[in-house]
């Protein structure tokens, strides 16, 4: 009998996998961690979420508009100020989620779209809800929905078609 190297205590007869060749191995761990981070300048953000609005970020040299938090031009590099973003947008394309990370693993499959607003220069990431995949299209009129009960997570914005809200 073999003995282990580091406990010098017998060990088990290691188990056989009848896995086929080039087959994925897969397990399965409890994983669980407590994480504390901040914000920091993207803090504003997240407070507008909490409040229900969305905030985007304006250069004040080239007024370039960002749909996302940024603290500095990626176009000339000046500084930023945050603005409200229009109460509407549209799809600009959609992909529906058979899997995500762990805030959305309850929700799967779930819509993902990139949200297309008048006047800003980018798109905005967020979930769809509140419409089938086979009746979304590109151009779809969306406006943003707020959690009610905020957690200041990305997960407190999604959005739904504007005829439905």
């Amino acid at each position: 009998m073999k003995h282990s190297e580091t406990t010098g205590k017998p060990m088990e007869k290691r188990q056989e996998t009848n896995l086929p060749e080039g087959a994925p191995l897969i397990i399965q761990d409890h994983y669980e961690i407590d994480y504390r981070h901040s914000y920091a300048q993207d803090s504003p953000f997240f407070v507008g979420l909490s409040q229900g609005r969305l905030l985007g970020s304006r250069c004040t040299g080239c007024q370039y508009m960002y749909a996302t938090p940024r603290a500095h031009c990626m176009e000339c590099g000046a500084p930023t100020t945050w603005e409200a973003l229009p109460p509407t947008g549209r799809v600009h394309t959609f992909t529906v989620c058979y899997y995500g990370g762990e805030s959305f693993l309850k929700e799967t499959p779930f819509l993902l779209v990139l949200v297309e607003f008048d006047q800003v220069n980018t798109l905005f990431l967020s979930r769809l809800k509140g419409v089938p995949p086979e009746e979304i299209h590109i151009g779809l009129p969306i406006r943003p929905q707020f959690s009610d009960t905020p957690t200041y997570k990305v997960t407190d914005v999604w959005f739904e078609p504007l005829d439905r809200t």
